[in-house]
């Protein structure tokens, strides 16, 4: 479940009823049967901006999951936008495929075409079962994608800077957690190694990390354990290594009832969007647990940062050092969440909210 800004959960009623509770401003259906194209676009908010969120390839079991996601992940990434102090509204879209599937020049052009006719209100991107060169397909159709090749103009696979903001937010957690940033003999437990999972292997082993790390792909294990030295482990017992340090970067809702039973860390810091299956319950019994929660749309950020430098037209220098930024707010959202007696993810949210309604105001001035 998800909450609202009144604590209210969504109910699985009608779509405009769901749009309601989690004050979306538009939802796109797209349909073509000569591509097979099955995809949902949704707008939460364009207050600070055109909305900008990655495209996701998924073989949901239902419309309706499909759809749930598309509304968890578009909210997901107002408020991170907001947070990041950049001026992007929050969007996403779903696809309903296999993404181990190769879809073609045609269906990614024809999903290009559906972008566009939104005339930049949705600016897409990569995400989980997407790639660069899809983005290429894309922009031969719209000119509202982000993570193009260089060659293109863009700024490239946007996973490095994700990673390295993830990265960023682990070191600011364990300096919470012992007054140290030092990740020499730590123990992570990785759940996923695709794009943003596998760079941020790297940052963990470099830095002294002892990782663990599991996947559903049999591809991805087998080039990062090729590369670095970690501990493989089956997916179900993630949840049960003796490790300080959870990190889930594949799909959401991994932390939730049955899963909050058996974790044995200390801090939870990951990539993966939407990480609490109910924000106001999990995040509470994370807090109750004494376990530190780095909110996933604070640290996972650097990825959109990314994008917002190649819509504005500068270089991955510049993300670079604006995911930089997330190291010490992830510490004064701890400050501040403490200080409060709230839970990290409330902290967070306010915050980004506080920015949203400041901008929002301003506007309703001029």
């Amino acid at each position: 479940m998800i909450a609202t800004k009144d604590n209210e959960t969504i109910s699985t009623s009608g779509i405009l009823t769901q749009m309601s509770q989690l004050e979306h401003e538009q939802i796109v259906f797209c349909n073509d049967n000569a591509t097979g194209l099955k995809s949902i676009i949704a707008i939460h908010n364009t207050v600070l901006g055109p909305a900008l969120g990655g495209t996701r390839v998924w073989a949901y079991k239902s419309e309706t999951d499909a759809l749930r996601d598309v509304l968890r992940l578009s909210r997901g990434m107002t408020y991170k936008s907001a947070i990041s102090g950049i001026n992007l509204g929050g969007g996403k879209a779903v696809i309903i495929a296999d993404p181990k599937t190769s879809k073609g020049e045609a269906f990614w052009r024809r999903y290009g075409k559906f972008v566009n006719s939104l005339g930049g209100k949705y600016i897409t991107a990569e995400d989980v079962g997407t790639s660069p060169g899809d983005m290429v397909h894309i922009a031969t159709e719209t000119k509202f994608v982000a993570g193009k090749p260089s060659y293109l103009g863009g700024t490239g696979d946007p996973s490095p800077v994700t990673a390295y903001g993830v990265f960023l937010g682990i070191k600011a957690s364990v300096k919470e957690l012992t007054g140290s940033d030092d990740l020499t003999g730590k123990k992570v437990a990785v759940q996923g190694v695709g794009h943003v999972g596998m760079y941020l292997v790297e940052h963990l082993v470099k830095h002294g990390a002892l990782v663990y790390v599991c996947d559903i792909n049999q591809q991805n294990l087998k080039m990062v354990s090729d590369q670095f030295k970690v501990e493989v482990i089956s997916p179900d017992a993630i949840y049960d290594t003796d490790a300080e340090i959870y990190a889930p970067c594949a799909l959401g809702a991994t932390i939730n009832d049955g899963t909050l039973a058996r974790l044995k860390c200390a801090i939870i810091a990951g990539a993966a969007n939407n990480q609490l299956e109910d924000e106001v319950k999990h995040g509470q019994d994370l807090l109750d647990k004494g376990i530190i929660y780095a909110p996933d749309f604070l640290i996972n950020a650097g990825g959109v940062i990314n994008c917002y430098t190649e819509v504005i037209g500068v270089g991955r220098d510049m993300a670079v050092g604006l995911t930089e930024n997330i190291y010490e707010k992830t510490l004064d959202i701890f400050k501040t969440a403490k200080a409060e007696n709230i839970t990290t993810q409330k902290a967070a949210m306010l915050l980004a909210q506080q920015r949203i309604d400041a901008i929002s105001k301003l506007k309703a001035v001029l």
